[in-house]
């Protein structure tokens, strides 16, 4: 039997999104800035996928720019504002627990002369909004926070923070990193406060190396790639069609029965948090409820280094992470699992389970037997 429960890290791509992709790359395989049928063919897939994806986030068409994914998407929200609003301040304040796309373009907005306040979460992985107001300065222009962690699902009070800023601060722009929240919770940007928000195609079974940021209109942002002036000169290069087509088709299937497909995700997370409660030496990390993510689980296994316990299930069939999986090329104690406070002999020996659209109850029942088998065995052997 096999397992995939690793779907915060990539998913499977929906059947109908491959076939959609295939079709566009072999038959409707036109330039969109070209002006004959075939381009204009192109183009129109790219105007159906905004369509699709602002009929989700009530927004407009032009408020979507396409990007190579949730990485870009942030770099240019931060990099991009912090050009066009230098007289509006050098201040930034962020989480302590965001991802590597996030930190280390803040990281490079420090080299610059920018001043970045990194703020702390309780133990369940949440920023206060409080100490956000608190933290604000006559100078900041931007905030950034994660709607959903991708290490331990927990959910930050957006629509808090965004209509506390509406009110006090309505200069301040505030970026809400949305790539493990975008498919799992309805999400109205001009509803919560937000200025600008990243998702990312291949989160949510569509195709990798597409995603977009939302930007709402009227927002002072530079564009960081020149060239050919696509996308009205937001974002230059040739789109990527086949990768616009399948992304605006997957969001339009993961929000399809909406409510019914997140149900399932908690079932299938519920299943799985009370299998590893019941083991001897494993703590939840974090939330479990419906106050927490659908789709992710983190737990400690005591006396056992999560990288031998993934190996181990991988050769079981079962695929899971020990941590982000972008963490992967930044090694190192995670920030998050610092950040909630996990002690210090669980911090490299947690796991993260996360599922998707294709998982199943059976496949959450497979591996919590093999973990019952495996976890007693590798702790003796670790002693020896």
């Amino acid at each position: 039997m096999e397992a995939y429960l690793d779907n915060a890290a990539t998913t499977r791509v929906f059947p109908e999104v491959r076939e959609m992709m295939v079709h566009v790359m072999e038959e409707d395989f036109g330039n969109p800035s070209s002006k004959h049928t075939k381009g204009i063919t192109a183009e129109n897939y790219i105007k159906e996928a905004k369509e699709t994806i602002c009929t989700q986030l009530k927004c407009k068409p032009k408020e979507i720019i396409f990007t190579s994914g949730g990485t870009e998407s942030n770099n240019m929200a931060f990099i991009g504002t912090a050009i066009a609003n230098r007289r509006a301040g050098k201040h930034v304040i962020t989480t302590r627990i965001e991802h590597a796309s996030v930190h280390e373009p803040m990281a490079y907005l420090e080299e610059m002369g920018y001043d970045v306040t990194y703020l702390p979460v309780d133990s369940t992985g949440r920023v206060s909004v409080e100490e956000l107001e608190n933290a604000i300065r006559e100078d900041t222009f931007l905030i950034s926070i994660m709607y959903v962690n991708n290490e331990v699902g927990s959910v930050q009070p957006i629509e808090q923070i965004g209509q506390m800023l509406k009110k006090k601060h309505p200069q301040i722009l505030f970026h809400v990193d949305a790539i493990q929240a975008f498919g799992k919770y309805k999400i109205v940007p001009k509803k919560l406060g937000v200025d600008m928000m990243s998702v990312s195609g291949h989160k949510i079974h569509g195709p990798k190396g597409i995603g977009f940021l939302y930007i709402k209109e009227g927002t002072k942002i530079s564009p960081i790639i020149f060239g050919g002036g696509q996308q009205k000169g937001m974002r230059s290069g040739t789109e990527n069609v086949p990768g616009c087509a399948g992304l605006g088709l997957a969001a339009k299937m993961v929000y399809t029965d909406h409510d019914a497909k997140i149900d399932k995700l908690y079932a299938i997370k519920d299943r799985m948090v009370k299998g590893l409660q019941a083991m001897d030496g494993v703590t939840v990390h974090g939330l479990t409820g419906r106050d927490s993510a659908p789709q992710i689980v983190a737990a400690g296994f005591e006396g056992v280094r999560a990288e031998v316990l993934l190996h181990a299930l991988e050769d079981k069939g079962i695929y899971v992470s020990s941590g982000s999986a972008c963490s992967s090329n930044h090694p190192g104690v995670s920030g998050t699992l610092k950040g909630i406070g996990v002690k210090d002999s669980l911090l490299d020996s947690t796991l993260r389970f996360s599922f998707g659209a294709f998982n199943t109850e059976e496949e959450v029942d497979y591996c919590l037997d093999v973990l019952k088998e495996l976890v007693p065995m590798l702790r003796r052997y670790r002693r020896a």
